[in-house]
């Protein structure tokens, strides 16, 4: 993959469209991580509630996960040729958007 053509909002799901810029450009972690807060409240409440409530065994469980998913997700990115960036903001929004799928 060409470098200009990694990192776009293409590779990012329509689900953040409202917060990402209105063509292919290249984004930032910050937008990244503003179109995905749902999920991010999601998880870190996930993990707050099994600390506190459960065992803190099962938030580390749960944060393992989490860890797992994105070094599968940043694997199969760069295997397809995508630059490192381009692979963690893959792969990071890629887990945020999967664990969301079923709500």
């Amino acid at each position: 993959m060409r470098p200009e053509h990694c990192v776009t909002r293409n590779h990012i799901e329509v689900w953040h469209g409202r917060v990402l810029p209105s063509g292919p450009e290249r984004i930032g972690f910050r937008t990244v991580l503003r179109g995905s807060l749902l999920p991010i409240l999601v998880w870190t409440g996930a993990a707050c509630f099994a600390y506190f409530v459960c065992d803190p065994l099962v938030a580390v469980v749960l944060g393992g996960l989490f860890a797992l998913s994105f070094i599968v997700g940043f694997g199969l990115r760069r295997r397809a040729r995508h630059s490192v960036r381009c692979s963690v903001y893959g792969a990071l929004g890629g887990v945020l958007d999967k664990s969301m799928a079923g709500l």
